[in-house]
């Protein structure tokens, strides 16, 4: 671990210098990494093997290394990378931190990390601070100390991270954005978004398959029931933000010209999770007993800088369809995900909707008419494709990706910022500036390009 500890030390002095003068990172671009990524997975569970099929897709990649401290999921992976005939890479996962001399040794670029949501900020300052280009799944922080802790560990470093958000690449959110980057709704006045999907079959299991079939959790589950049903046993607020406002804080330059400023937070009873207990293991099942903190139904309301406001839903433990809830409004139309309809003033029938599709497909992104072909198969109707596509570009030519620190501590500071909210009766929050600033000057991404290595 020296040479990591080195570095660690010699970022520290770094970071002085970048603390006096914050903008300098902003604008700093390091030399290429070279023609092929040398990647590694901290985290071969089902979200990174997914991650793993997706970067064996490309020609552009070396898995040089994977860390998982379940043997299963490292037998699993290993597997996959010899069925498509590649170098077996180094294997890590001998115990909880052996992670860090998967960061300390040679040969890794870059590492994409799917590991439970308490240890995705160390893991990404870890990575950061030894000079490995970061790949985050969502969501990024728990705290406003550890949105901190990416943002000054980026600056101090001047190492990159790219925060994995996945909608943001979802076609109809790309058209979306391509309308609102071309005025088509005119002024942005307002959004709606959120995560409102029914998660009891993800929250408890039988302990041998990861979806349903019992109602464990924690140490008698397996799979994200092992890790995540405990926040909603212990936590009241949005513990799952971004999915719905990732792709909101794109359209609304979010750190490129405008910022979230405050927040307020409210939470219904809960009874979804207990019900389910009840329905599926009976009342004398010893789970029954346990309350439950998180409201079933958490609703955020976000004002911005240059006037915009955002509703978010949290919306998990009750019965009910898939949907973020998308509403994209602008003083001349909007668009509703819900009902697949849009409205343009001046081109729609008055007082009528549209069918979405048509002007979805006008206005479909350039990215995705060029890649669909490649992008099919890649999971989560081929948004998957173009996180990966974002990553490996971004991260072999040493550039700041579409997603980056920033972003990734503005949209995750809603958990927080909502379980304040809401244990102090909806009191707004204010939105720590993690740009120090420079919001007010720095360019929107371009997100209309069709490659991301630039």
């Amino acid at each position: 671990m020296n040479s990591r500890r080195t570095f660690i030390k010699g970022s520290t002095l770094v970071g002085a210098g970048i603390s006096l003068a914050p903008h300098l990172v902003f604008s700093q671009k390091a030399k290429p990494l070279g023609d092929k990524l040398k990647l590694g997975f901290i985290g071969v569970g089902l979200r990174g093997v997914n991650h793993l099929n997706n970067a064996m897709r490309r020609k552009d990649t070396e898995i040089t290394a994977i860390c998982d401290i379940d043997p299963k999921r490292i037998d699993i992976a290993l597997d996959l990378i010899e069925k498509d005939g590649r170098k077996q890479p180094l294997v890590f996962g001998k115990h909880k931190e052996d992670y860090l001399n998967l960061l300390d040794s040679k040969g890794v670029d870059a590492v994409i990390i799917a590991t439970p949501w308490l240890w995705h900020t160390k893991m990404a300052v870890a990575a950061m601070q030894a000079g490995v280009y970061a790949g985050l799944e969502v969501s990024a922080s728990q705290t406003i100390e550890e949105c901190w802790d990416l943002v000054n560990t980026h600056e101090a470093t001047g190492t990159h991270m790219m925060f994995l958000e996945n909608v943001n690449f979802r076609r109809d959110v790309m058209a979306v954005l391509n309308m609102v980057k071309q005025q088509v709704f005119g002024e942005m006045i307002h959004y709606r978004c959120g995560y409102q999907h029914d998660l009891r079959e993800v929250k408890f299991n039988n302990g041998k398959q990861p979806y349903g079939g019992g109602v464990e959790f924690g140490a008698k589950g397996i799979s994200e029931a092992k890790w995540r049903t405990k926040h909603s046993v212990y936590r009241n607020g949005d513990t799952y933000p971004t999915h719905g406002v990732g792709p909101i804080a794109a359209m609304a330059d979010i750190n490129r010209g405008n910022r979230f400023e405050s927040m307020t937070a409210s939470a219904t009873k809960a009874v979804g999770l207990h019900n389910h207990i009840v329905a599926q293991g009976g009342a004398a099942h010893p789970n029954a007993k346990i309350k439950f903190k998180q409201g079933d139904v958490i609703t955020s309301t976000i004002a911005c800088a240059n006037g915009e406001t955002i509703i978010l839903t949290h919306d998990t433990n009750l019965p009910r369809p898939y949907s973020l809830g998308f509403r994209v409004q602008g003083a001349k139309g909007l668009w509703e995900k819900d009902g697949d309809r849009i409205y343009i003033e001046g081109k729609s029938e008055p007082h009528r909707w549209d069918a979405a599709q048509d002007w979805l497909t006008q206005y479909d992104h350039p990215v995705w008419k060029k890649y669909e072909a490649e992008a099919t198969g890649a999971g989560h109707g081929g948004m998957d494709y173009f996180v990966m596509k974002a990553f490996v570009e971004s991260a072999l030519t040493n550039v700041a990706p579409p997603i980056d620190a920033y972003d990734a501590a503005a949209w995750s500071a809603i958990t927080p910022l909502s379980e304040a909210s809401i244990a102090n009766n909806g009191e707004p929050q204010e939105f720590p500036d993690f740009t120090r600033g420079q919001w007010v000057a720095r360019t929107p991404y371009n997100w209309m390009k069709e490659e991301y290595g630039e």
